[in-house]
Parts: structure tokens; sequence; C-alpha cells
């Protein structure tokens, strides 16, 4: 299938996904570019997919200069964002996803104070528990409201990973719990209302539209198997 097919399949698949659970509201697709070269990107610009979502700083760097200068593209950090790369991260991207800590923030935000610039964000929390992921963990509700107050921060939403589980059921659930905490830090942030949630990947996209997503991250159901840059 060519990458247009794909791509119309997603949008096929999120329309009966939002039909089944009576939403009305529009889906952003991500597409995740992890490996992908920047002709891939450009196509995918192309075929009308203006979210590219990014995991690693030294790989994006070397893409973005060679990537279409689309209007209304937006450069999404989608991995995990260390401390030393907070500064390189803020001159390539357009968002940062993946908020997994207040600490990271609070750097994000001095940083912000220096350039006079602020940053849309989303709130990265662990609805699975997994050890080996990163985020706020679904009981850190004070420390996440915390977060939304951060100065230069414009927190739009969460976003979280669906467990490593052939359990549909375990996985809805997860996007469940992250569609509840979202009103629930609403409901102590009346000033700054969320409206985004980040929720499914090429393998339980579906499942998070019909809980709730409003942006899915898609490689693997956009483009096949990954390969190595």
């Amino acid at each position: 299938m060519t990458l247009n097919e794909r791509l119309l399949k997603v949008q096929l698949n999120i329309e009966k996904a939002l039909l089944s659970s009576g939403r009305t509201q529009s889906v952003k697709i991500v597409a995740a570019t992890k490996t992908r070269d920047p002709n891939t990107i450009n196509k995918t610009l192309r075929a009308g997919v203006v979210n590219i979502g990014e995991n690693r700083i030294q790989e994006a760097e070397k893409k973005f200069n060679k990537v279409l200068k689309t209007k209304g593209v937006k450069k999404r950090f989608i991995g995990h964002l260390q401390s030393n790369k907070v500064n390189k991260c803020l001159d390539l991207f357009d968002t940062i996803d993946s908020i997994h800590s207040f600490k990271i923030a609070k750097k994000i935000s001095k940083r912000l104070n220096i350039t006079n610039k602020k940053i849309e964000c989303l709130i990265e929390v662990n609805t699975s528990g997994d050890k080996n992921k990163k985020g706020f963990a679904p009981n850190s509700l004070s420390e996440m409201v915390e977060c939304v107050k951060v100065e230069n921060l414009n927190i739009k939403g969460l976003m979280t990973l669906g467990p490593q589980s052939q359990n549909p059921q375990k996985t809805r659930e997860t996007f469940i719990s992250l569609r509840n905490l979202l009103k629930d830090i609403n409901k102590q942030t009346p000033n700054n209302r969320l409206s985004e949630l980040s929720m499914g990947m090429s393998g339980d996209y579906i499942l998070a539209v019909e809980e709730g997503s409003t942006m899915v991250r898609l490689g693997t159901t956009l483009y096949g198997p990954r390969t190595q840059l």
C-alpha cells in the first residue's frame, strides 16, 4: 500500500471509532517519523499530515533542515527529554508532548524566561505503571496541577502510552484512566482547561479514539516496519 492509501485507511478507522463512541470532534494524526528519512517526511506533509513527531533530538536536527517548510506544520517532540537537551529541543520543536516531571517543566520554563518565549506542551502520564516508561504516576494529581501552572508552558493536555498487552480491556482501562485524570485536573485549574488527550499508537489507536483520544501517534501503520536511518 502507498502512504496515501494507508492514511485513508487510518482516517476511515478513526471516523468509525468516533461514530461508535458518539463523538464529533476531530482527531489529529501525528506521524511518528523516528528513523524515517526526510523524503518520507516530505511525502507525509504533501499527503496533508502536518503534525510530525520525533523521538530523538540529534536525529531530528539532521533531518529537519531537509524538510519542506509547509504552512501549518508542527514539529512535535514525543520522546524522553533529558535536562541537557532542553535548549536544543526548544530550538528545534514547536511542541513538547512528553513533560514527564515537574523538574523538567521548571527547567524548560527557566530557559524560556531567557528567550522570552512560550511553548505548547503535553504532560506525560504513566497510566500502565510500567517501570520502564516515563511520566507522572496517575495518583500525582497535585504535582500535575502545579505543572499546569508553570509559567511559559502552555499545557494543552495529557499524553500516555498504552500498555504492552494483548488484552484490549487492559489497554482500554489505561485510556479511560487518562480521560478521567484530565477531568480531575480541569476541576482544579478552571482558568487553564486542558483539552488534548494524546493516546493511541499503531496497535491501539482505534481503542484510544473510542475512549476520547484527540491525537494519535502513528508510525508503522503509516509507513510499514521501521528501518534504521
